[in-house]
């Protein structure tokens, strides 16, 4: 049995991949318990492929192109057999060293345990998109942790073996856990300064990250009852719709008002139409819903426990 697997996604970090390699073999080492090394090669264009190739005790997942972060990581979990997955960044800048703090986390009894760089060592610019997109997180996602973007993370395997992962979610995923209702850690972990090659980050995955977001707060408060969302904006709509349409028609009759060149008879009927839409949307979705856990025979609900009692036999005296 294995007890460890650490997952490190590459994409052109060719002269990172042999000092990480070195550090997490000298931690894990220490630890004294049997473990994997996973490195994914995310398409990468420079000499990557032929450094991880190099490393004998390496397991290694190429792609064919480069497909992101989250891909990567999600083809890495999957290949995993530890009990313990591992998951880090290959730009060097998460101190494998840290590990063993996550870990000893993890065995107070969480199901997850996230790295927090308390000190970040990136650029200023960075930083300030680094804390915008926290303070949206908070606001939508609630995942109990500080810092999302740190890939320095430790996982129970059972939490990730229904999970797949799509986009840029993989910022995510303690928030995904969160809403099964797995137990989320944090610990302080330290932060280098990137030595070698270039950061991966922009201004999309920046707009994709958000999108992602507000994905995951549609999943963690509507995905068994999308109607409710659609349908009870619809109907607010509708009604509002109905009732200014009333309300002219009335003051028109009395002779209160003009609605010749008035416009808000179009937006009566327009706040109607919209409502109307919107009911119907959430009609589709709640069928499309209903259908998604049916074919994929999951649920919305996550069991911890479960007991079957023995049946009770009952004697009669005749």
């Amino acid at each position: 049995m294995i007890n460890y697997s650490i997952v490190v996604p590459f994409y052109n970090e060719e002269n990172n991949i042999e000092p990480l390699y070195r550090e997490i073999e000298e931690t894990m080492n220490k630890m004294h318990s049997t473990y994997e090394v996973i490195f994914v090669d995310d398409g990468s264009t420079d000499k990557t492929k032929k450094r991880i190739e190099d490393i004998e005790n390496v397991n290694f997942i190429r792609f064919r192109r480069n497909y992101g972060q989250t891909a990567a990581l999600d083809a890495g979990f999957k290949a995993s057999n530890g009990e313990v997955i591992i998951a880090m960044d290959g730009d060097g800048q998460n101190p494998p060293g840290e590990i063993p703090k996550l870990i000893e986390k993890l065995n107070e009894g969480f199901d997850v345990v996230s790295g927090w760089r308390y000190k970040r060592k990136d650029p200023i610019l960075k930083h300030i998109a680094s804390r915008c997109a926290n303070i949206a997180r908070q606001w939508l996602v609630h995942d109990g942790i500080h810092d999302s973007g740190c890939s320095l993370k430790v996982y129970r395997k059972k939490t990730l073996q229904n999970l797949n992962l799509y986009g840029e979610s993989h910022r995510f995923i303690p928030a995904l856990l969160k809403i099964q209702g797995y137990k989320i850690g944090e610990v302080k972990v330290d932060h280098r300064a990137r030595l070698h090659g270039k950061t991966k980050y922009n201004w999309k995955r920046g707009i994709k990250g958000m999108v992602d977001m507000i994905g995951i707060w549609f999943w963690r408060k509507y995905a068994s009852r999308p109607l409710h969302i659609f349908g009870g904006g619809g109907f607010i709509m509708g009604w509002i719709g109905t009732l200014l349409l009333f309300v002219l028609f009335i003051m028109r009759v009395m002779g209160k008002i003009s609605l010749v060149n008035s416009i808000w008879p179009l937006i009566a009927i327009f706040l109607i139409l919209v409502g109307i839409q919107l009911f119907v949307s959430g009609l589709l979705a709640d069928i499309l819903v209903k259908n998604h856990f049916g074919i994929s025979k999951k649920t919305y609900y996550e069991i911890e426990k479960q007991r079957k009692a023995a049946l009770k036999q009952e004697t009669y005296q005749q």
